[in-house]
């Protein structure tokens, strides 16, 4: 316990501010199941559906193991003002009510108390407004602290299809093969996100084509096709509905799918081999229950890739021992039987410490914090010492 102590100075305590960054790849194979039950065809043994069909959940190993770690969550849902909503629809109300929840949390209310919808540009006010959204909500232990901005990449397939059975049982599918890929990428999160929203910042989302023909078009504008939001705090990525419209819903309601636009060349969304279920307006957003809608999104994705960030806070103070200053060790031990300091042979030897660590305390003398050193420093009347202690929170 020492029994000097020495305050500091507005020029010994300084605080920094630092990202860290991990690259998380998420690819196809485990999406799609890559931990198969032979007596399912639908899914594999790490993805998880619940009683209440409300999301599904994505684990990297079996969710039953021990090792597994949650991925991230899908659920699908649509605005009331949605042209996709009607009461013949399955799940109906369900989806209504994860639009609104996943609406209020990333978008907000407007100034009459009513439920704002997603934007595709940001543009609260006006716009175009996103009313049939796929939600990605990914987990703390993955994004961190928040996503980092502009390194957000998701490839869909979404031409041709991949499959592999045993038995007409379903082994993979992991949209590997697909020979038409729409890429979406928050290309201008690093420069040009939003802040408008009550989770956060956020960002859009643009979807380019591997097709030759179809990318002048989809690259109408300089970053490609506005097709979703990605809110980096919250770890939500917002997928419009429309990527998957087929060509006669489009058609019926105006146009505007992403895949089906007139405007952007010859990309259609071929149907999965091994199901009947096409991935459609018709039938992926309105005909099927909320997991089986994650499903059909599930195993057309090839990839996913993002940065995650972790914000470290560090206070540092700088321990400053001048020439005179704690050249006397407060150890009982420096001192023998007969109050002899044991440094010092006579009484004009200079008095000699070793310093092994550095105390922080409160203004009431409370040891707060205690700092090491890998090996102790000499301390003598014609040295001085700065220590360097950094506090991350």
């Amino acid at each position: 316990m020492a029994t000097s102590f020495k305050s500091f100075l507005n020029n010994d305590v300084t605080a920094t501010r630092t990202l860290l960054h991990e690259a998380i790849p998420i690819t196809g194979s485990i999406l799609s199941g890559t931990y198969h039950d032979p007596d399912t065809t639908t899914s594999g043994e790490n993805i998880k559906n619940f009683s209440h069909g409300m999301f599904q959940s994505v684990y990297d190993y079996p969710f039953l193991s021990s090792s597994s770690n949650h991925i991230f969550d899908i659920t699908f849902g649509y605005s009331n003002n949605s042209d996709l909503s009607a009461s013949s629809n399955v799940q109906n109300a369900d989806k209504i009510n994860v639009y609104n929840q996943m609406a209020q949390l990333l978008v907000g209310h407007d100034t009459n108390g009513n439920i704002r919808e997603f934007d595709e540009d940001g543009n609260l006010s006006a716009g175009t407004k996103i009313r049939d959204c796929y939600f990605l909500n990914f987990a703390r232990l993955l994004q961190k602290d928040e996503i980092k901005k502009g390194s957000f990449e998701l490839e869909l397939g979404v031409s041709g299809s991949e499959s592999d059975a045993i038995d007409g049982k379903l082994v993979s599918f992991d949209g590997a093969n697909f020979a038409t890929t729409i890429k979406i990428q928050d290309a201008s999160g690093s420069n040009s996100y939003k802040a408008n929203s009550p989770a956060g910042e956020y960002g859009i989302l643009f979807a380019t084509s591997s097709d030759v023909t179809a990318e002048p078009a989809l690259g109408q504008v300089a970053t490609g096709v506005p097709c979703g939001l990605i809110y980096y705090q919250a770890g939500v990525v917002v997928l419009s509905g429309s990527i998957f419209k087929d060509e006669d819903m489009a058609i019926a309601k105006g146009g505007g799918g992403i895949l089906n636009n007139t405007n952007i060349g010859t990309l259609q969304l071929g149907a999965p081999d091994f199901t009947d279920n096409n991935i459609d307006g018709s039938l992926c957003l309105t005909g099927s229950s909320i997991s089986g809608s994650a499903d059909m999104l599930r195993n057309r994705i090839k990839n996913i890739s993002f940065n995650n960030t972790t914000e470290l806070n560090s206070t540092i103070y700088f321990a400053r021992a001048g020439h005179n200053e704690f050249n006397y060790s407060s150890n009982p031990t420096y001192i023998d039987s007969s109050s002899q300091i044991r440094v010092k042979n006579s009484s004009l030897d200079q008095p000699v410490s070793y310093i092994t660590t550095v105390g922080l305390y409160s203004a009431d003398n409370e040891l707060l914090a205690v700092a090491k050193v890998s090996e102790p420093l000499k301390k003598t009347p014609d040295t001085e010492l700065t220590l360097r202690v950094r506090l991350d929170f």
